[in-house]
């Protein structure tokens, strides 16, 4: 086979195959979600989060300004929640569920001995390109 052809047909499987993934289904947690963390025992007070979920992936979606806090963890196709949130010497361990558009569950801080609630809106889905 010839340099051009074997280009050709490389470029074409590239396409085939680079397609094939642009259209795969996104996950339906995948998207920008408000959460709502409160505490029911402990000092750790309230706070509020924005993540995005992408591919089950979950990532901080901080602002200028915000305390800095790294968020971590993992949304199963079925919405079960299993994340860490690290903020300054605080490291809270989360889990729940997520449908569609809401979700809860618990969570808690060992280090401090704080427990409480969380709450999510999701406020965005994700477009595939």
């Amino acid at each position: 086979m010839t340099f051009a052809k074997r280009t050709s047909v490389a470029v074409g499987l590239g396409i085939i195959l680079g397609s094939g993934a642009m259209a795969a289904p996104q996950n339906k947690h995948d998207g920008t979600w408000q959460v709502q963390m409160v505490t029911d025992s402990g000092i750790c007070g309230t706070n509020s989060y924005a993540i995005m979920v992408e591919w089950g992936s979950v990532r901080y979606q901080g602002s200028p300004g915000d305390t800095p806090t790294v968020i971590s963890g993992q949304i199963a196709s079925n919405g079960a929640v299993d994340l860490a949130i690290r903020r300054n010497s605080a490291k809270a361990q989360a889990s729940g569920s997520l449908s569609s558009r809401s979700g809860s569950g618990t969570w808690k801080v060992d280090r401090y001995g704080c427990s409480g609630r969380w709450s999510a809106q999701k406020r965005s889905s994700m477009m595939q390109s």
